[in-house]
């Protein structure tokens, strides 16, 4: 499959904002929150393209002082296992080392073996728990971090 990784833009709302209510039909952010991310001056957006214009996957990541965090990534269900995710979370990071950051962080549901086994294969590791952070089911979060330092 051919996509490119690119910086997202107002163009992708809509095509992001499906993703999401498939990607997350319990809890999906809004076409108005992806809005307001798109818009955030420490907020990057990224997607996977497809070779025919259509959003394949996305990352929105926030950037304070030395720490990385993502705040959702999503790939559409039939592009899954095929390397998007991790070349959206490869450019997350590039852009770190980049910018100079530390530390990236992310949060993932116990219960989501596939994307556990894909972060700590990319080097991430649990550094604690975030009681009942998932509402819809209800369950923790997993807070892992990627120590930049070691992938120099």
């Amino acid at each position: 499959m051919n996509y490119q990784i690119i910086p997202m833009t107002i163009a992708h709302l809509d095509q992001v904002a499906e993703l999401e209510k498939i990607c997350f039909p319990g809890d999906p952010w809004s076409r108005r929150l992806i809005e307001e991310a798109l818009a955030c001056e420490n907020t990057v957006s990224l997607l996977a393209l497809a070779e025919d214009g259509g959003v394949l996957g996305y990352l929105f990541f926030t950037a304070v002082l030395d720490e990385g965090s993502v705040d959702n990534i999503a790939v559409r269900p039939e592009a899954r296992r095929q390397g998007i995710a991790s070349a959206l979370l490869d450019a997350f990071r590039r852009y770190g080392q980049e910018h100079g950051l530390d530390s990236l962080f992310l949060d993932v549901r116990p219960s989501n073996r596939e994307a556990l086994a894909l972060y700590e294969k990319l080097g991430y590791r649990e550094v604690g728990r975030r009681k009942n952070y998932y509402l819809v089911p209800k369950e923790d979060a997993m807070i892992m971090k990627l120590e930049l330092t070691s992938c120099i």
